[in-house]
């Protein structure tokens, strides 16, 4: 007989990052164990629900795969536009939790940006005034940027303001259940204005990839109140109620600090292409199982990790998904179909991701990086200091402090800015 989730001991919680971070993942390895023993469950048991889970979607994805069968969902613009998105479509996206959409801008368009963006770093003799990666999170590539820590471009702006972009985010915020015990979690029909770079990456380019890894926190995932509650059925005894796409608590508490973190809730993570990607070129893969973050979430618990360890995840570093620990849901691995610059990528936002290596890259992969960040208390917080560095050309504060654009005078500027983008900073 299973006890009452109000009767279940209450967890340590550390809402800003503890002094001593092994003493307290050793903590909170025990008290989440006792939580799920005393629900009237084991670990092994809880865990072995969500193996299932995965295991299913992973032969899903094997078989779909053997058929020659496309496993990531593409939806067409014209579709979430008009309201027509076939049902078998919003299906397959809830259960892969990753999208295309095609021609979410026209193509010249996106073209057009590309070379936009080009003139804006060239005028601005950015090449001449680099100071080498202000992070190791990506590469280089030679002697130029892959990466460019580059934010207030004109066509970065006008394609985060862009009516477009307002309706593919709505469309995919609306796939989250955004109200929940008796909370608004956040507003499924207004985007905050999250900046973030671009990826610049020549033909003939060697690039070492990006290794398969998540990007919603680190160990306040597990020690942080919030987080507690918005993965409480993995720890309560009611493991089968976890939905990947519950909003609950997500929005509220706080993130520990460090130069990989997200300040911003993004419903999914995303990026325009501004030129055309085959699907072998170093582009973007994913594990699309939303529910495998119920498996990394529980797999520390397990014995054969030691007690002071979260299979290898720490601050101030990324989420890491390896073979060690995580090898069934690595087994669903699944990269991206061929793009087109003006298409969109979309992944939901807990999910593994990495970026393929590539050698003698075939034609130019250039994308500018835009989520969906829905209006809520914890991106409210954030557009502030994002209004600040909008209006001083300054780096935002989840990125480096490289600052190259304050004396950059073609950047986008306030009087520029639609309702979309005034709504974006908090500034309407």
């Amino acid at each position: 007989m299973t006890t009452t989730v109000d009767a279940l001991p209450a967890l340590p919680h550390w809402e800003s990052t503890p002094p001593d971070l092994a003493a307290a993942t050793r903590e909170i390895k025990a008290a989440l164990r006792a939580r799920i023993a005393a629900s009237g469950r084991t670990v092994e048991e809880v865990f072995a629900v969500v193996e299932q889970r995965v295991a299913a979607r992973v032969a899903e994805i094997a078989a779909e795969k053997e058929r020659g069968e496309q496993v990531w969902p593409v939806i067409d613009y014209a579709d979430i536009a008009a309201g027509t998105v076939p049902a078998e479509a919003l299906d397959k996206l809830r259960r892969r939790g990753c999208l295309v959409v095609r021609g979410h801008f026209p193509r010249e368009q996106a073209l057009a940006w590309d070379r936009d963006i080009v003139d804006y770093v060239e005028s601005n003799r950015f090449f001449e005034t680099y100071r080498g990666p202000g992070d190791d999170f990506f590469g280089s590539v030679g002697s130029t940027p892959e990466i460019y820590p580059v934010y207030w471009s004109p066509a970065q702006m006008q394609a985060r303001q862009s009516d477009r972009t307002a309706r593919v985010q709505a469309f995919l915020n609306a796939r989250w259940r955004h109200e929940a015990d008796g909370v608004r979690w956040f507003d499924p029909e207004r985007d905050s204005l999250y900046p973030d770079r671009i990826r610049r990456r020549p033909p003939g380019a060697d690039s070492g990839g990006l290794g398969t890894h998540l990007d919603p926190g680190t160990l306040d995932l597990w020690m942080t109140r919030a987080y507690q509650k918005a993965f409480r059925h993995l720890f309560d005894g009611t493991v089968e109620q976890y939905d990947p796409w519950d909003a609950a608590h997500r929005t509220a508490g706080p993130q520990y600090p460090g130069s990989t973190m997200c300040s911003a809730f993004r419903t999914f993570q995303g990026w325009t292409a501004l030129s055309d990607m085959d699907h072998d070129q170093g582009v973007l893969h994913t594990v699309p199982i939303p529910e495998a973050m119920a498996y990394l979430m529980l797999r520390p618990l397990l014995d054969d990790v030691p007690d002071d360890d979260m299979c290898g995840v720490t601050v101030n570093q990324v989420f890491p998904a390896d073979e060690r620990w995580h090898a069934l849901p690595l087994q669903a691995v699944t990269g991206i179909p061929d793009v087109q610059a003006g298409d969109s990528v979309w992944w939901h936002c807990d999910m593994i991701h990495g970026v393929d290596p590539v050698t003698g890259q075939k034609g130019w992969g250039n994308v500018m990086y835009i989520p969906a960040a829905p209006w809520c208390p914890r991106n409210e917080a954030y557009a502030a200091s994002v209004r600040e560095a909008f209006r001083t050309g300054s780096s935002p504060g989840d990125f480096p402090a490289e600052h190259y654009e304050r004396t950059w005078p073609n950047r986008f500027t306030e009087a520029q800015l639609n309702a979309t983008g005034r709504r974006g900073l908090g500034l309407e």
